[in-house]
Protein backbone atom coordinates (compact mmCIF):
# COMPACT_ATOMS: atom_id res chain seq x y z
CA UNK A 1 0.00 0.00 0.00
CA UNK A 2 1.46 3.25 -1.07
CA UNK A 3 0.48 6.94 0.15
CA UNK A 4 0.31 9.45 -2.31
CA UNK A 5 -0.01 13.56 -1.55
CA UNK A 6 -2.43 14.90 -4.60
CA UNK A 7 -2.07 18.52 -4.32
CA UNK A 8 -4.64 21.06 -6.36
CA UNK A 9 -6.16 24.13 -5.60
CA UNK A 10 -8.74 23.58 -6.67
CA UNK A 11 -11.11 20.52 -5.82
CA UNK A 12 -14.88 19.82 -5.20
CA UNK A 13 -16.66 21.98 -4.68
CA UNK A 14 -14.41 24.63 -6.33
CA UNK A 15 -13.02 24.24 -9.67
CA UNK A 16 -13.77 22.63 -13.12
CA UNK A 17 -12.68 19.98 -14.98
CA UNK A 18 -9.21 19.71 -13.54
CA UNK A 19 -11.05 19.50 -9.59
CA UNK A 20 -12.88 17.04 -10.84
CA UNK A 21 -10.07 14.55 -12.62
CA UNK A 22 -8.47 15.01 -9.22
CA UNK A 23 -11.75 14.30 -6.91
CA UNK A 24 -11.79 10.98 -9.60
CA UNK A 25 -8.55 10.27 -9.72
CA UNK A 26 -8.33 10.00 -5.71
CA UNK A 27 -11.72 7.79 -5.24
CA UNK A 28 -10.03 5.05 -8.04
CA UNK A 29 -6.61 5.13 -6.40
CA UNK A 30 -7.89 4.82 -2.67
CA UNK A 31 -10.92 2.17 -4.59
CA UNK A 32 -7.26 0.13 -5.53
CA UNK A 33 -6.18 -0.14 -2.19
CA UNK A 34 -3.44 2.97 -1.74
CA UNK A 35 -3.68 5.43 0.57
CA UNK A 36 -5.11 8.88 -0.51
CA UNK A 37 -4.77 12.77 0.92
CA UNK A 38 -5.76 15.61 -0.94
CA UNK A 39 -4.37 19.10 -0.26
CA UNK A 40 -6.48 21.76 -1.32
CA UNK A 41 -7.93 25.47 -0.58
CA UNK A 42 -10.35 26.41 2.29
CA UNK A 43 -13.22 27.86 1.30
CA UNK A 44 -16.09 28.96 3.11
CA UNK A 45 -18.01 26.88 6.00
CA UNK A 46 -16.24 23.40 3.96
CA UNK A 47 -14.69 21.28 6.87
CA UNK A 48 -10.50 21.97 7.08
CA UNK A 49 -10.30 17.89 7.39
CA UNK A 50 -12.79 16.02 5.93
CA UNK A 51 -12.49 11.79 5.90
CA UNK A 52 -14.86 10.73 3.49
CA UNK A 53 -16.43 6.70 3.08
CA UNK A 54 -14.53 6.03 -0.06
CA UNK A 55 -11.50 6.03 1.95
CA UNK A 56 -9.96 9.44 0.46
CA UNK A 57 -9.13 12.38 3.15
CA UNK A 58 -9.11 15.63 2.29
CA UNK A 59 -7.39 18.89 4.05
CA UNK A 60 -7.92 22.40 3.30
CA UNK A 61 -5.94 25.30 3.89
CA UNK A 62 -6.04 28.98 4.23
CA UNK A 63 -6.44 30.87 1.00
CA UNK A 64 -7.76 33.91 -0.03
CA UNK A 65 -10.51 31.69 -2.32
CA UNK A 66 -13.75 33.90 -2.51
CA UNK A 67 -15.03 32.46 -5.45
CA UNK A 68 -15.99 28.91 -6.24
CA UNK A 69 -15.85 29.21 -10.19
CA UNK A 70 -12.57 30.69 -10.16
CA UNK A 71 -9.40 31.96 -8.73
CA UNK A 72 -7.37 34.81 -9.42
CA UNK A 73 -3.51 35.38 -9.42
CA UNK A 74 -3.47 36.61 -6.32
CA UNK A 75 -5.46 34.10 -4.39
CA UNK A 76 -3.42 30.91 -7.02
CA UNK A 77 -0.20 32.89 -4.94
CA UNK A 78 -1.60 33.00 -1.71
CA UNK A 79 -2.35 29.18 -2.59
CA UNK A 80 1.24 29.01 -3.39
CA UNK A 81 2.36 30.17 -0.24
CA UNK A 82 0.13 28.66 2.34
CA UNK A 83 1.15 25.06 0.52
CA UNK A 84 4.36 25.76 0.54
CA UNK A 85 4.33 25.97 4.28
CA UNK A 86 1.67 22.94 4.85
CA UNK A 87 2.72 20.24 2.30
CA UNK A 88 5.72 19.55 3.85
CA UNK A 89 4.59 19.88 7.36
CA UNK A 90 1.45 17.10 6.35
CA UNK A 91 3.71 15.04 4.30
CA UNK A 92 6.25 14.61 6.96
CA UNK A 93 3.31 13.51 9.53
CA UNK A 94 1.51 11.47 6.85
CA UNK A 95 4.72 9.88 5.66
CA UNK A 96 3.66 10.15 1.90
CA UNK A 97 5.33 8.03 -1.16
CA UNK A 98 4.76 10.17 -3.35
CA UNK A 99 3.06 13.70 -4.22
CA UNK A 100 1.07 14.40 -7.75
CA UNK A 101 0.89 17.90 -8.41
CA UNK A 102 -2.08 18.47 -10.45
CA UNK A 103 -0.89 22.42 -12.57
CA UNK A 104 2.60 23.13 -12.14
CA UNK A 105 2.06 26.34 -11.09
CA UNK A 106 0.31 26.81 -8.05
CA UNK A 107 0.93 23.63 -6.93
CA UNK A 108 4.48 22.61 -8.03
CA UNK A 109 6.20 24.34 -5.88
CA UNK A 110 4.52 22.58 -2.80
CA UNK A 111 5.74 19.14 -4.50
CA UNK A 112 9.22 20.39 -4.75
CA UNK A 113 9.03 21.62 -1.19
CA UNK A 114 7.95 18.08 0.03
CA UNK A 115 10.91 16.51 -2.00
CA UNK A 116 13.28 18.81 -0.92
CA UNK A 117 12.83 18.42 2.58
CA UNK A 118 11.59 15.14 2.62
CA UNK A 119 13.21 12.85 -0.40
CA UNK A 120 9.28 12.80 -1.75
CA UNK A 121 9.72 12.44 -5.64
CA UNK A 122 6.75 14.39 -7.28
CA UNK A 123 4.35 14.21 -10.23
CA UNK A 124 3.63 17.36 -12.14
CA UNK A 125 0.21 16.67 -14.31
CA UNK A 126 -0.13 19.11 -16.66
CA UNK A 127 -3.80 20.68 -16.85
CA UNK A 128 -3.66 22.83 -19.88
CA UNK A 129 -3.44 26.85 -18.82
CA UNK A 130 -0.03 25.60 -16.35
CA UNK A 131 1.78 25.18 -20.01
CA UNK A 132 3.23 28.27 -21.53
CA UNK A 133 1.74 28.62 -25.74
CA UNK A 134 -1.93 28.18 -24.17
CA UNK A 135 -3.79 30.34 -25.16
CA UNK A 136 -6.05 31.72 -22.51
CA UNK A 137 -7.63 35.01 -21.76
CA UNK A 138 -5.05 37.00 -20.15
CA UNK A 139 -2.26 34.43 -19.21
CA UNK A 140 0.30 35.55 -22.09
CA UNK A 141 2.49 37.67 -19.87
CA UNK A 142 1.69 35.11 -16.93
CA UNK A 143 3.47 32.44 -19.20
CA UNK A 144 6.59 35.00 -20.07
CA UNK A 145 7.05 36.08 -16.47
CA UNK A 146 6.66 32.16 -14.91
CA UNK A 147 8.25 29.81 -17.67
CA UNK A 148 11.35 29.83 -16.11
CA UNK A 149 9.93 28.57 -12.94
CA UNK A 150 7.74 26.40 -14.71
CA UNK A 151 10.74 24.59 -16.69
CA UNK A 152 12.67 24.54 -13.49
CA UNK A 153 10.03 22.63 -11.44
CA UNK A 154 9.53 20.23 -14.52
CA UNK A 155 12.93 18.82 -14.79
CA UNK A 156 12.97 18.31 -11.11
CA UNK A 157 9.88 16.08 -11.00
CA UNK A 158 10.19 12.45 -11.57
CA UNK A 159 7.68 12.83 -14.56
CA UNK A 160 5.65 15.49 -16.27
CA UNK A 161 2.03 14.43 -17.67
CA UNK A 162 -0.24 15.58 -20.27
CA UNK A 163 -3.78 14.72 -20.31
CA UNK A 164 -3.79 15.12 -24.28
CA UNK A 165 -1.42 14.41 -27.37
CA UNK A 166 -1.60 18.54 -28.40
CA UNK A 167 -1.05 19.41 -25.18
CA UNK A 168 2.02 16.87 -24.55
CA UNK A 169 3.27 18.74 -27.71
CA UNK A 170 2.40 21.95 -26.72
CA UNK A 171 4.20 21.01 -23.73
CA UNK A 172 7.54 19.83 -25.70
CA UNK A 173 7.72 22.58 -27.62
CA UNK A 174 8.11 24.72 -24.48
CA UNK A 175 11.01 22.29 -23.17
CA UNK A 176 11.94 19.95 -25.55
CA UNK A 177 14.48 17.79 -23.49
CA UNK A 178 11.78 17.26 -21.49
CA UNK A 179 9.50 13.97 -21.85
CA UNK A 180 6.19 14.20 -21.21
CA UNK A 181 3.55 11.24 -20.73
CA UNK A 182 0.06 11.18 -21.93
CA UNK A 183 -2.34 9.94 -19.52
CA UNK A 184 -5.80 11.21 -20.58
CA UNK A 185 -8.76 11.95 -18.58
CA UNK A 186 -11.35 9.71 -17.61
CA UNK A 187 -14.85 9.23 -17.31
CA UNK A 188 -17.54 7.28 -14.52
CA UNK A 189 -19.80 5.65 -17.65
CA UNK A 190 -22.44 4.39 -14.79
CA UNK A 191 -22.79 8.25 -13.07
CA UNK A 192 -23.05 10.04 -16.82
CA UNK A 193 -25.58 7.69 -18.70
CA UNK A 194 -28.03 7.79 -21.09
CA UNK A 195 -31.61 9.10 -20.44
CA UNK A 196 -33.23 5.91 -21.02
CA UNK A 197 -30.78 4.51 -18.10
CA UNK A 198 -33.14 6.29 -15.82
CA UNK A 199 -35.48 9.56 -15.30
CA UNK A 200 -33.72 12.84 -15.42
CA UNK A 201 -34.01 15.09 -11.99
CA UNK A 202 -37.85 16.84 -12.15
CA UNK A 203 -35.83 19.85 -10.56
CA UNK A 204 -33.56 20.28 -13.57
CA UNK A 205 -35.13 22.64 -15.92
CA UNK A 206 -35.12 21.21 -19.69
CA UNK A 207 -35.04 24.02 -22.15
CA UNK A 208 -37.40 21.63 -24.77
CA UNK A 209 -39.96 22.28 -22.62
CA UNK A 210 -39.16 25.66 -20.65
CA UNK A 211 -41.35 28.02 -22.73
CA UNK A 212 -44.36 25.56 -22.65
CA UNK A 213 -43.68 23.64 -26.03
CA UNK A 214 -44.14 19.94 -26.87
CA UNK A 215 -41.10 18.20 -25.95
CA UNK A 216 -41.03 16.00 -29.30
CA UNK A 217 -40.96 19.22 -31.50
CA UNK A 218 -37.93 20.81 -29.31
CA UNK A 219 -33.99 20.32 -29.43
CA UNK A 220 -32.44 21.06 -26.22
CA UNK A 221 -28.23 21.92 -26.61
CA UNK A 222 -26.16 21.66 -23.68
CA UNK A 223 -22.69 23.45 -22.92
CA UNK A 224 -21.32 23.08 -19.52
CA UNK A 225 -17.93 24.88 -18.30
CA UNK A 226 -16.40 28.24 -17.10
CA UNK A 227 -18.51 31.30 -18.97
CA UNK A 228 -15.39 32.37 -20.50
CA UNK A 229 -14.13 33.91 -23.83
CA UNK A 230 -11.83 30.46 -24.12
CA UNK A 231 -15.04 28.56 -24.57
CA UNK A 232 -16.66 30.16 -27.76
CA UNK A 233 -20.09 31.28 -26.31
CA UNK A 234 -19.80 34.28 -28.19
CA UNK A 235 -19.65 31.95 -31.54
CA UNK A 236 -22.28 29.13 -30.52
CA UNK A 237 -24.21 32.54 -30.20
CA UNK A 238 -23.74 34.18 -33.59
CA UNK A 239 -24.28 30.55 -34.95
CA UNK A 240 -27.67 30.75 -32.98
CA UNK A 241 -28.92 33.67 -34.29
CA UNK A 242 -27.93 32.88 -37.75
CA UNK A 243 -30.35 29.81 -38.27
CA UNK A 244 -33.13 30.15 -40.39
CA UNK A 245 -36.34 31.00 -38.03
CA UNK A 246 -37.94 27.85 -37.78
CA UNK A 247 -34.94 25.63 -37.04
CA UNK A 248 -34.28 28.74 -34.58
CA UNK A 249 -37.37 28.94 -32.74
CA UNK A 250 -37.33 24.75 -31.79
CA UNK A 251 -34.06 25.58 -29.87
CA UNK A 252 -33.19 26.56 -26.50
CA UNK A 253 -29.73 25.66 -24.85
CA UNK A 254 -28.90 25.70 -21.40
CA UNK A 255 -25.10 26.75 -19.92
CA UNK A 256 -24.18 25.22 -16.92
CA UNK A 257 -21.60 27.08 -15.26
CA UNK A 258 -20.75 30.42 -14.27
CA UNK A 259 -18.01 33.11 -15.43
CA UNK A 260 -16.90 36.70 -16.22
CA UNK A 261 -17.66 36.44 -19.71
CA UNK A 262 -21.66 35.79 -18.38
CA UNK A 263 -22.98 39.61 -18.06
CA UNK A 264 -21.43 40.06 -21.78
CA UNK A 265 -23.02 37.12 -23.46
CA UNK A 266 -26.45 37.90 -21.86
CA UNK A 267 -25.93 41.30 -23.29
CA UNK A 268 -25.50 39.61 -26.66
CA UNK A 269 -27.99 37.10 -26.06
CA UNK A 270 -30.15 40.71 -25.81
CA UNK A 271 -29.01 41.58 -28.84
CA UNK A 272 -29.58 38.96 -30.99
CA UNK A 273 -32.97 38.16 -29.72
CA UNK A 274 -31.96 34.98 -27.93
CA UNK A 275 -32.68 35.98 -24.13
CA UNK A 276 -36.09 33.38 -24.07
CA UNK A 277 -33.63 30.46 -25.26
CA UNK A 278 -30.82 30.79 -23.28
CA UNK A 279 -30.93 29.26 -19.76
CA UNK A 280 -27.97 30.81 -17.63
CA UNK A 281 -27.93 28.09 -14.61
CA UNK A 282 -25.19 28.61 -13.18
CA UNK A 283 -23.12 25.81 -11.67
CA UNK A 284 -24.64 22.36 -10.79
CA UNK A 285 -24.03 20.06 -7.70
CA UNK A 286 -22.19 17.20 -8.63
CA UNK A 287 -25.18 14.90 -7.94
CA UNK A 288 -27.34 17.13 -10.32
CA UNK A 289 -25.07 17.34 -13.09
CA UNK A 290 -25.97 13.55 -14.49
CA UNK A 291 -29.31 14.74 -14.73
CA UNK A 292 -28.33 17.83 -16.97
CA UNK A 293 -26.99 15.74 -19.40
CA UNK A 294 -29.56 13.61 -19.48
CA UNK A 295 -31.98 16.25 -20.13
CA UNK A 296 -29.90 17.55 -23.87
CA UNK A 297 -30.41 16.20 -26.73
CA UNK A 298 -26.87 17.62 -28.39
CA UNK A 299 -23.75 19.10 -26.19
CA UNK A 300 -21.97 21.85 -27.91
CA UNK A 301 -18.73 22.85 -27.07
CA UNK A 302 -17.10 25.55 -29.60
CA UNK A 303 -14.12 25.97 -27.38
CA UNK A 304 -10.93 28.01 -28.55
CA UNK A 305 -8.14 25.78 -26.68
CA UNK A 306 -8.10 22.68 -24.35
CA UNK A 307 -5.91 20.50 -22.75
CA UNK A 308 -8.34 17.22 -22.45
CA UNK A 309 -12.19 18.79 -21.38
CA UNK A 310 -13.71 16.52 -19.22
CA UNK A 311 -17.21 17.41 -20.04
CA UNK A 312 -17.10 16.33 -23.54
CA UNK A 313 -16.39 12.83 -21.70
CA UNK A 314 -19.14 13.27 -19.49
CA UNK A 315 -21.43 13.91 -22.46
CA UNK A 316 -20.10 11.05 -24.42
CA UNK A 317 -20.47 8.61 -21.88
CA UNK A 318 -24.68 9.95 -21.50
CA UNK A 319 -25.17 9.17 -24.85
CA UNK A 320 -24.94 12.53 -26.75
CA UNK A 321 -23.93 13.44 -29.91
CA UNK A 322 -21.01 16.49 -29.52
CA UNK A 323 -20.85 19.28 -31.71
CA UNK A 324 -17.31 20.71 -30.92
CA UNK A 325 -14.30 22.36 -32.05
CA UNK A 326 -11.74 20.69 -33.85
CA UNK A 327 -8.98 21.54 -31.25
CA UNK A 328 -6.13 19.38 -29.66
CA UNK A 329 -7.97 18.50 -26.64
CA UNK A 330 -11.30 17.98 -28.42
CA UNK A 331 -9.35 15.91 -31.20
CA UNK A 332 -8.10 13.48 -28.47
CA UNK A 333 -11.87 12.80 -27.86
CA UNK A 334 -14.33 13.03 -30.89
CA UNK A 335 -14.38 10.85 -33.82
CA UNK A 336 -15.77 12.85 -36.72
CA UNK A 337 -18.41 11.54 -38.03
CA UNK A 338 -18.72 8.47 -35.63
CA UNK A 339 -19.44 10.50 -31.87
CA UNK A 340 -19.80 13.72 -33.26
CA UNK A 341 -19.31 16.75 -35.80
CA UNK A 342 -16.35 18.60 -35.55
CA UNK A 343 -15.33 22.30 -37.27
CA UNK A 344 -12.76 24.80 -36.76
CA UNK A 345 -12.26 27.39 -33.62
CA UNK A 346 -14.22 30.85 -34.80
CA UNK A 347 -16.16 29.63 -37.62
CA UNK A 348 -19.82 30.31 -37.38
CA UNK A 349 -21.30 29.05 -40.44
CA UNK A 350 -19.70 25.57 -39.62
CA UNK A 351 -21.02 25.45 -36.15
CA UNK A 352 -24.76 27.07 -37.33
CA UNK A 353 -24.47 24.13 -40.69
CA UNK A 354 -23.84 21.52 -37.67
CA UNK A 355 -26.39 22.18 -35.75
CA UNK A 356 -29.04 22.68 -38.24
CA UNK A 357 -27.40 19.39 -39.86
CA UNK A 358 -28.46 17.33 -36.17
CA UNK A 359 -31.42 19.53 -35.51
CA UNK A 360 -33.23 17.71 -38.76
CA UNK A 361 -31.80 14.59 -38.11
CA UNK A 362 -32.52 12.54 -35.19
CA UNK A 363 -31.26 9.41 -36.55
CA UNK A 364 -28.02 10.51 -36.80
CA UNK A 365 -28.18 12.15 -33.42
CA UNK A 366 -28.90 8.82 -32.10
CA UNK A 367 -26.32 7.24 -34.22
CA UNK A 368 -23.44 9.56 -32.98
CA UNK A 369 -24.94 9.11 -29.30
CA UNK A 370 -24.32 5.27 -29.51
CA UNK A 371 -20.57 5.69 -30.91
CA UNK A 372 -19.78 8.49 -28.18
CA UNK A 373 -21.13 6.18 -25.56
CA UNK A 374 -19.45 3.01 -26.66
CA UNK A 375 -15.96 5.08 -27.25
CA UNK A 376 -16.10 5.97 -23.60
CA UNK A 377 -16.90 2.42 -22.15
CA UNK A 378 -14.30 0.71 -24.24
CA UNK A 379 -11.49 3.25 -24.05
CA UNK A 380 -11.72 5.63 -21.14
CA UNK A 381 -12.36 5.23 -17.12
CA UNK A 382 -11.11 6.53 -14.16
CA UNK A 383 -9.57 3.20 -12.72
CA UNK A 384 -7.10 3.09 -15.67
CA UNK A 385 -5.97 6.46 -14.90
CA UNK A 386 -6.07 6.25 -11.28
CA UNK A 387 -3.14 3.30 -11.83
CA UNK A 388 -1.20 4.86 -14.58
CA UNK A 389 -0.72 8.05 -12.32
CA UNK A 390 0.07 5.41 -9.44
CA UNK A 391 2.34 3.66 -11.38
CA UNK A 392 4.27 6.63 -12.81
CA UNK A 393 4.24 8.03 -8.82
CA UNK A 394 5.91 4.49 -7.40
CA UNK A 395 8.23 4.06 -10.41
CA UNK A 396 9.53 7.69 -8.77
CA UNK A 397 9.41 6.71 -5.48
CA UNK A 398 11.30 3.90 -6.44
CA UNK A 399 14.47 5.67 -8.42
CA UNK A 400 14.53 7.71 -5.41
CA UNK A 401 15.41 4.94 -2.93
CA UNK A 402 17.95 4.04 -5.66
CA UNK A 403 19.86 7.48 -5.67
CA UNK A 404 19.70 7.82 -1.67
CA UNK A 405 21.16 3.87 -1.38
CA UNK A 406 24.27 4.84 -3.43
CA UNK A 407 24.25 8.17 -2.06
CA UNK A 408 24.78 6.12 1.72
CA UNK A 409 27.35 3.95 0.05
Amino acid sequence: MARLLLINYEFPPLGGGAANATDNTARELAALGEEVLVLTSAFGDLPRVERRADGVEIRRIPTLRRRRDRSSVVEMLAFLASSLVMAPLIAARWRADATIAYFGLPCGPAAWMVKALSGVPYVVSLRGGDVPGFQYDGISLYHRLAGPVIGWLWRRSSAVVANSDGLAGLARRFAPDQPIAIIPNGVDATRFSPADAGPADPKTVDPKTADGGNAGDRLSLLFVGRVVRQKGLDVLFEALASLPAGTRSRIGLTIVGDGPARPELEAQAARLALSERIAFRGWLGRDELPAAYRAADIFVFPSRDEGMPNVVLEAMAAGLPVVATRIAGNRDLVVEEETGLMLDADDTPALAAALARLAEDPALRRRLGEGGRRRVVEHFSWRAVAAAYRDLALVGRAAAGRVRSAQAE
